[in-house]
């Protein structure tokens, strides 16, 4: 066990600092996303996305106004700007919304903020298509806010 040990170590550590290293690629060719000028910087020890080959996973956005780092007043502007903070990573890493593979989008009220999920996705993705969703309810997301939504996006890396 004490080998299994002295193996893993390095592994656990490096999966775990590797966030703090926005920009830096590991060995097996994941890099991590910067946050791209005027989106939201991350709170805490995550980072706004990941780059594996020709996708891009954005990690979980909120409603945070990037320029204030607060949360968007009224439940569709948060949630209309939770889908803009995740379109700004997309877009840094050359993806568009239309490029959404998969979505999963949080809420504390799925009876309530679905309604709301479906007015603002189509406003932002026009008449379709749309990619596929999953919206789960959640007892509590932080800062005690209304929706999260985490994409992941095809996005060729340019040769």
């Amino acid at each position: 066990m004490n080998w299994f040990r002295r193996a893993a170590l390095p592994l656990v550590l490096g999966a775990l600092l590797l966030p703090s290293y926005a920009g830096a690629q590991s060995p097996g060719g994941v890099k991590i996303i910067s946050p791209p000028p005027g989106s939201v910087k991350p709170s805490g020890s995550w980072s706004v996305g990941a780059r594996a080959g020709d996708f891009v996973f954005v990690g979980g956005m909120r409603g945070v106004d990037p320029a204030t780092g607060t949360l968007v007043d009224g439940e569709e502007a948060r949630i209309r700007q939770m889908f803009l903070n995740m379109k700004a990573v997309a877009e840094a890493e050359g993806a568009t919304l239309q490029d959404a593979v998969r979505l999963t989008v949080f809420v504390t009220d799925v009876t309530r903020h679905r309604a709301i999920v479906n007015k603002v996705q189509a406003e932002l993705w026009g008449q379709g298509p749309y990619p596929p969703r999953t919206v789960l309810e959640v007892r509590k997301l932080d800062q005690d806010d209304i929706a999260e939504v985490d994409g992941t996006f095809y996005a060729p890396v340019k040769k």
